[in-house]
């Protein structure tokens, strides 16, 4: 494996809810400086700055804010290869080895070129409506085929690769990357895959009387859900629902692009975050 090479530009972007991650956000971005690199911060959301990620300006991102900050950051930076170094200013960060406060001696190394990067797998799902694809979406977690506001479990079909698997009888059915088994997948009573796993994990959510086990697929395995219910929705990695209608198809398989993070240490990391956060919930009794 040859050596990352030490980024020169830098993009420091905060979630725009929350202000003590723009305030840091900017506390980076000045520490870069200082050191050397050239650095611009700002939200999440500024169009200007996301632009400029899509015309490559960038050699990395660094995401200050949660999980769902770097999911984010994932979508916008995976069909450009750029590599995201995540801060962690949320609560549970199951994606992060940085919690605030600790960056200063992380990004000396990483200007010193002193990392590695951690490829993960992302989703690709299709929409399909009596022959006419209506949508085609990348997604980093999982795809998830649920009941929506329809408080009766709902018909889902799922074949493998063209094969018939089973039809499954529950609120929803998630297609999950290793990165979302730690995710709605894990909530769903789902195993934790190593994040370098290129797999498809199938986990029904509160089956009824129906198969009630998570599947592992093969790698490059493609799964179509067909909804067989009315009032169906279709949600990616958590973002706004789409409506699906009675016998409209998803299917789901490897993206075309991987989302890079930058890890330092040993691949051990994984474990240790791990056992960390399955021990202790920190969102139990706080509010959502």
């Amino acid at each position: 494996m040859n050596a990352p090479v030490p980024p020169v530009k830098i993009v420091v972007l905060g979630h725009p809810k929350l202000p003590e991650a723009l305030k840091e956000a900017h506390q980076i971005a000045s520490y870069l400086q200082e050191a050397g690199a050239q650095a611009a911060h700002g939200s999440l959301y500024d169009e200007s700055l996301r632009r400029r990620v899509h015309q490559k300006e960038f050699d990395a991102l660094v995401a200050v804010g949660g999980d769902g900050t770097m999911l984010r950051a994932g979508h916008l930076c995976a069909a450009e290869d750029i590599p995201i170094l995540g801060i962690n200013r949320g609560r549970l960060g199951f994606l992060f080895q940085i919690d605030q406060g600790g960056w200063q001696a992380m990004l000396t190394q990483l200007l010193a070129g002193e990392y590695w990067l951690e490829s993960r797998m992302t989703l690709r799902a299709e929409h399909t409506r009596a022959g006419e694809k209506l949508g085609s979406w990348q997604a980093l977690n999982d795809v998830v085929a649920g009941r929506g506001a329809n408080m009766r479990p709902i018909h889902v079909q799922a074949s493998v690769d063209g094969q018939f698997l089973t039809t499954y009888v529950a609120d929803g059915l998630i297609a999950s990357t290793a990165t979302g088994s730690t995710a709605y997948a894990l909530a769903s009573g789902g195993p934790i895959l190593p994040p370098e796993l290129r797999n498809i994990l199938l986990i029904p959510i509160a089956p009824h009387l129906s198969v009630d086990r998570g599947v592992v697929l093969a790698e490059g395995a493609t799964v179509t859900m067909t909804i067989l219910s009315e009032n169906a929705i279709l949600s990616l990695d958590g973002q706004t629902p789409i409506g699906l209608d009675e016998n409209d198809r998803v299917d789901v398989h490897a993206g075309e692009n991987t989302v890079k993070f930058i890890r330092f240490g040993d691949p051990g990391y994984f474990y240790r975050n791990l056992t960390a956060h399955m021990n202790q919930n920190t969102t139990i009794g706080l509010p959502r």
